[in-house]
């Protein structure tokens, strides 16, 4: 309905005749959904050196078997200019989910801008800080920056449906041919190749490995940061005693994060001590007395169940009341939600260095994740105005930085068994190709992927001796997205760096 004076306005044109009207201004080309690759020319100065590069901002068609188009995959690459590809690494990126896009590695971890928000405080609002990235790794490597299917700009398409795509084994073939198409189509088939994955990204990146090399697709190495591999380590239902499969294992290898938690938020009884000589005592203490404790059951001796009581209540900061009243077993989610409890705030599952408040005060288990409310607006905000904005990439779609419906829809069988567990797809791969590293990465704060599992799981690869020498870790004073603590992301990177000229030696 017209309001009064627009009312009288157009009657009034109506009666003395409209004026003549003006020309209209060039339109601008009409965005779609299906963008064309944007090209844009960039630079970058790192150590008072001028790197040149080209961003390019485009999808990969994948097909199925009758050739016909299934998905659109997103990415953007980073490529410098004037250097042979033939020697270039070229290193493939994506976060994980099930269910994200790769807005998180691509606008916080190494490609050439990054978004600067607060450490382990609340980010701030728009307008957000895209910087120039000093810990970039494209003085090192070329990077694909992959949105997994029905993630960020990725969509299934024509004949595919989400079936085809949302599961273990379907999201593996999805990556492999992308990877395989990505080489194909900007001549990468002599380059060193890395793939880089996150969280959920490390199955993904144990299966697609197994799955490249059998297809003679060598890799040269494989960056594992936040690592789970096994799910019967971390399966939900594994925090019980009772459970089939972990069982305890969950609570003895979540203890070094517990430890490091309650140590970061000044929470211990004991005098203060470092983080790394705490830990290594830690983890003896759950290896041995706590595993063997929890093992034996009801048929533990009050006098050893009394000490180990005293033990969680000095390495964790709880009550001994509280740590009796769970039998020794407190699953993670209690511990966030108990650590901070009398202040009315929980810390954080991806990164515990952050805490938020909470409106259930009596709740075990946090409404939210501190991490995600601090964080999320401004990777998702920055990226958006970074791939429509800087890089133009000129599209109508929604920039989905999770889509829960993926999560919620996963097939999570892996060869038809359940808990997933990939490790043996990256022990194959590493046998079949034995010039392959692995760098394992995690931080001391993570309550999503603890990193005390991550190597659990890679001693218990039944690999050869001489492989595990292929390995190398690298554990940091931060959480799940290690690169949100800057003093990680520098020590990171300069670990990477160091890594790369290894693994581009063999």
């Amino acid at each position: 309905m017209l309001s009064t004076k627009r009312f009288a306005l157009a009657l009034t044109i109506a009666l003395i005749g409209a004026a003549p009207a003006p020309s209209p201004a060039p339109a601008a080309p009409a965005a779609s959904a299906e963008a064309a690759d944007s090209v844009t020319q960039q630079t970058l100065t790192l150590g008072g050196k001028v790197i040149p590069y080209t961003a390019r901002a485009g999808t990969i068609v994948l097909e199925n078997d009758k050739g016909q188009p299934t998905c659109r995959m997103f990415f953007t690459a980073f490529t410098m200019n004037g250097v042979d590809p033939s020697t270039r690494p070229v290193t493939f990126f994506y976060n994980g989910g099930p269910g994200s896009s790769t807005v998180w590695l691509r606008m916080g971890s190494f490609g050439p801008m990054r978004v600067q928000i607060p450490d382990a405080a609340t980010a701030v609002n728009a307008p957000f800080d895209l910087v120039p990235n000093q810990y970039t790794l494209l003085d090192t490597t070329d990077m694909v920056f992959v949105d997994a299917p029905d993630t960020g700009f990725s969509r299934v398409t024509g004949a595919g449906k989400p079936t085809d795509f949302y599961g273990v084994d379907q999201d593996m073939r999805a990556f492999g041919q992308f990877v395989s198409r990505y080489v194909s189509t900007y001549g990468r088939w002599n380059s060193p190749k890395i793939l880089f994955g996150e969280s959920y990204g490390t199955p993904r990146t144990a299966v697609v490995s197994n799955y490249l090399e059998n297809r003679g697709i060598g890799l040269n190495g494989v960056v594992l940061l936040s690592a789970i591999l096994d799910f019967s380590l971390d399966w939900d239902v594994n925090f019980t005693p009772t459970a089939i499969g972990g069982g305890d294992w969950a609570y003895v290898l979540y203890l070094p994060t517990e430890a490091a938690s309650s140590w970061y938020h000044n929470a211990l009884p004991a005098p203060q001590t470092t983080l790394q000589a705490l830990l290594p005592e830690v983890q003896q203490f759950a290896m041995h007395e706590y595993l063997d404790a929890l093992a034996q059951g009801a048929k533990l001796s009050p006098a050893t169940y009394n000490d180990v009581v005293a033990k969680l209540h000095r390495y964790t900061g709880l009550s001994e009341s509280y740590i009796r009243q769970s039998n020794l077993r407190i699953p993670y989610w209690r511990y966030t939600t108990e650590l901070l409890r009398n202040t009315g705030k929980t810390v954080g599952r991806l990164d515990s260095r952050y805490t938020s408040y909470t409106l259930d005060r009596v709740a075990d288990r946090p409404a939210f994740d501190a991490t995600d409310s601090a964080i999320d607006a401004a990777f998702v905000g920055s990226g958006n105005y970074y791939l429509r904005q800087i890089l133009h990439y000129d599209t109508t779609l929604e920039y989905r930085g999770i889509y829960y419906t993926i999560n919620r829809q996963w097939d999570w069988k892996h060869n038809g068994n359940v808990p997933t567990n990939t490790a043996q797809d990256l022990a194959n791969a590493m046998t079949f190709n034995p010039a392959m590293r692995v760098f394992v990465a995690g931080g001391y704060y993570d309550f999503a992927t603890p990193y005390y599992a991550a190597v659990y799981t890679m001693n218990h690869l039944n690999i050869a001796p001489e492989l595990q020498n292929n390995v190398t870790y690298g554990f940091y004073e931060s959480g799940h997205m290690v690169y949100l603590h800057p003093g990680s992301l520098q020590q990171f990177h300069d670990d990477l760096e160091r890594w790369y000229r290894d693994v581009l030696r063999h």
